[in-house]
């Protein structure tokens, strides 16, 4: 089989650890173009964050954030001088940002900036221990839809953040609503709940005010044309036009991920082969979830870029 047509795909929260990007800095000049870059963008060390930690600086979202998607578009750029380029990219979540950036919609100066502040105000939006995240595996979208319904009001909100893969989503709240939504789930049949180790619940209405501040510093940013179209979280649809791009990003902090819509509506456009650029595998292993059958590749280092470019290069 020929491969002709390829999407990247860019990783979001969660995929961060320390080391990320090590040996692509010593071995490749724009990796440390890309970091030098940063530093003087961000006004601290980024090498040193992600090299070496600690981890729990890492983890934090205000870091995180900038550090994935710091090390995403390195990975990009390599494949970029490797002569790989895709027909379609699409990013989990943060990944949209890398996203943009790799299709030349926004620059990677402004995407950093952005990504950086997205992390404070997302950070500062819910007091530390208000809000929590949950993974629910093993039961079908609409009983865990129907959990948070029955849980959800006004004052205790929590709602469906990420709908990933069949079998697994997210939901994201006040965290007593949360704990509750967990609790229905595990009547309703659903095989394990997973709390995860946020600091703040991401895409759902506790996000509102991240959302508004982030609006403001969009505004500042003339969005170009995507090089290649953007599959957007909000809709799980391509956009083909700058101003399409930037709308769908002001709405995706507090609106769910559609993944796995996304990714069906990407293997419906003719996509072969996906490969996941930046750190960790996260996206590949939903991605093995919701087709089988489509070429899963990853690049987040030597090691795996050389193993890409000859899967790649073969076909």
């Amino acid at each position: 089989m020929t491969i002709k047509k390829i999407a990247f795909i860019f990783p979001g929260q969660g995929s961060q650890y320390v080391g990320m990007g090590k040996d692509f800095f010593a071995a490749y000049p724009i990796a440390k173009e890309l970091f030098s870059q940063a530093n003087a963008i961000l006004g601290y060390d980024m090498a040193k964050l992600c090299f070496e930690g600690p981890e729990e600086e890492l983890r934090l979202t205000i870091n995180t954030q900038p550090a994935i998607f710091l090390n995403s578009l390195v990975a990009h750029r390599i494949l970029e001088q490797e002569g790989i380029r895709p027909q379609m990219v699409a990013g989990h979540s943060l990944g949209e940002y890398s996203a943009l950036a790799a299709a030349n919609t926004i620059g990677f100066a402004e995407a950093l900036t952005l990504v950086r502040k997205r992390g404070q105000l997302m950070q500062e939006a819910v007091p530390a221990g208000k809000g929590a995240m949950a993974a629910i595996m093993g039961l079908d979208t609409q009983a865990v839809e129907k959990a948070c319904a029955k849980v959800s009001n006004k004052n205790n909100v929590v709602q469906i953040a990420n709908y990933n893969c069949p079998g697994q989503v997210v939901i994201s709240g006040e965290k007593e609503a949360v704990e509750e939504a967990m609790a229905y789930t595990k009547e309703l049949g659903a095989k394990r709940n997973l709390p995860l180790p946020v600091s703040a619940p991401f895409h759902c209405p506790l996000m509102e005010p991240a959302e508004e501040g982030l609006l403001a510093e969009l505004e500042k940013i003339p969005f170009k044309d995507p090089s290649f179209p953007i599959v957007a979280n909000l809709k799980g649809e391509a956009v083909y036009t700058g101003i399409a791009a930037k709308e769908a990003l002001k709405r995706q902090i507090t609106s769910p991920v559609r993944w796995e819509e996304s990714m069906r509506y990407l293997l419906s456009q003719g996509i072969e082969a996906v490969v996941e650029v930046g750190p960790g595998q996260v996206l590949l292993g939903l991605l093995k979830r919701i087709d089988k059958g489509v070429i899963g590749l990853g690049v987040e280092g030597t090691a795996s870029l050389q193993k890409t470019l000859q899967a790649l290069k073969a076909r």
